[in-house]
């Protein structure tokens, strides 16, 4: 299920709490739900993102074993976080220096790969309603796409490769291309359906969002 409420203590106790959860990423076996649930807190206590920003970075600034599982595991929650929340200015032009350097000192390597994927997300990357679910954190891991499948009236279904940062709209828009309705007058827009309620989604919503409360 999807992270629910939590109770927090002080921002201090949280943030030895998060470095006491990277240090348990590096060697962790299923860095998933760890992953996932570092982003929750970062969520709910936003002035811990600067802190595990530059946690990240200092974890994969000449680490031990450069590639390794446990160096890959940092980068793959940087990726996350990259999709999920925006650094403070001052940190954002550390991260990006940081990013410059792997990429320069380890070109075509999977640090590298991750370096410029991130570099491209936090280009777009404005603010998430929710964490990444399980699945996105797990082809964040991989630097690739989520397939969405949408029901459409009087149509098949139709799957949809999407990102951490498309929106509703422009679902909407390619399903409209897909079908041939681009010249009809009527408008057309997503629903999620749920055994309680069905509700539009609003344009500018992220369908990763939706996912995660399907989750």
């Amino acid at each position: 299920t999807a992270p629910g409420p939590r109770s927090y203590t002080t921002l201090r106790d949280e943030a030895v709490k998060l470095f006491n959860s990277l240090q348990q990423l590096e060697s962790e076996r299923d860095p998933v739900p760890l992953m996932q649930g570092v982003l929750q807190t970062c969520l709910d206590l936003p002035p811990l993102v600067d802190e595990i920003y530059c946690q990240l970075v200092k974890q994969t600034t000449e680490p031990p074993a450069p590639g390794g599982q446990g160096d890959l595991h940092y980068w793959q929650l940087l990726t996350c976080m990259s999709c999920t929340f925006l650094p403070s200015p001052p940190v954002l032009r550390f991260l990006r220096f940081h990013l410059d350097r792997t990429e320069n000192r380890f070109p075509a390597s999977e640090m590298a790969k991750y370096a410029c994927f991130i570099r491209e997300a936090l280009g777009k990357t404005k603010g998430r309603e929710c964490v990444p679910s399980l699945e996105e954190i797990l082809v964040l891991m991989q630097r690739q796409e989520m397939i969405c499948t949408v029901h459409c009236p009087g149509a098949p279904a139709c799957s949809v490769a999407i990102s951490s940062h498309t929106t509703a709209e422009e679902v909407a828009q390619e399903l409209v291309s897909r079908l041939g309705l681009s010249q009809s007058p009527n408008l057309f827009a997503l629903y999620e359906q749920s055994r309680q309620r069905e509700q539009p989604v609003g344009s500018a919503t992220l369908l990763a969002d939706v996912l995660t409360r399907f989750e």
